[in-house]
């Protein structure tokens, strides 16, 4: 697995996109692309367990570190994608400091963490490197929170100040509409949330984070200080694609 968090909070800029088809083939296209990271959504996405180790084992043979949003911030579920070999998780709908300490500590073996030692897995390559597997595992892997409510902003310098917690990611749509300005992403108090979760990532050393609605968003964002930015989706690229098709021969129907 590539693994990405000394980059992450040294400030470095990475970019990556999300795949939510559930499919290895996106994956493996979207890690050869050329983005330093590609998100493997397990919370809206159609794949579940049974297709996460393809697609991990997908990336993994590309140069991009492989993501997994889980569905919820439940420790059983950390357990088995980081077991699998995830260079890092995404924990969707994080609105407290407790939350986020939850989840720091989901990622972590004792006694740092609670997460459960198991010896013969993928991320351990099934025993052979359990050893360094295991010294590295609380320094290595990836932490990312969601901020999705009008909560969460209030409470973001608590979530960016829990240790292990290294991005502070913001999900647009959600967050809009807990705000009641659903999609209105140049709205001021959205605008305003924006800075204000980069400041307090800022301010605790941690990452911002942000998956883009458009293309027209990456450099003012990346002006407010987000650095580990996501770009479209395997399942809107296919769509989209699709569109563009139907509509190049909708004027020669008969």
């Amino acid at each position: 697995m590539k693994l990405i968090r000394k980059q992450v909070l040294a400030g470095a800029r990475l970019f990556g996109t999300w795949c939510n088809l559930g499919s290895s083939l996106t994956v493996e296209m979207a890690g050869l692309a050329g983005l330093d990271w590609v998100l493997i959504d397990m919370e809206h996405g159609a794949g579940d367990q049974s297709e996460l180790v393809h697609q991990l084992q997908a990336v993994d043979a590309t140069p991009a570190a492989g993501i997994v949003r889980i569905a919820c911030n439940d420790p059983a579920r950390f357990k088995r994608v980081l077991d699998l070999g995830a260079s890092g998780v995404m924990v969707p709908y994080v609105n407290t400091g407790d939350e986020a300490e939850r989840a720091a500590r989901a990622m972590r073996y004792p006694p740092a963490g609670v997460r459960g030692v198991a010896r013969l897995n993928r991320a351990s390559s099934f025993g052979v490197d359990f050893d360094a597997y295991f010294s590295a595992a609380s320094h290595e892997l990836l932490t990312i929170v969601q901020i999705e409510t009008s909560e969460a902003v209030d409470n973001v310098a608590a979530i960016a100040g829990v240790e292990g917690v290294d991005v502070i990611f913001v999900g647009p749509l959600d967050l809009t509409t807990s705000m009641g300005i659903q999609g209105q992403y140049d709205h001021e108090r959205f605008t305003a949330a924006l800075d204000h979760v980069a400041d307090a990532a800022r301010s605790a050393g941690k990452a911002a984070g942000i998956l883009l609605p458009s293309q027209a968003m990456l450099k003012p964002t990346l002006a407010r200080g987000y650095s580990f930015v996501a770009l479209g989706s395997d399942g809107g690229m296919v769509a989209s694609g699709m569109r563009d098709a139907a509509a190049a021969v909708a004027p020669f129907r008969n």
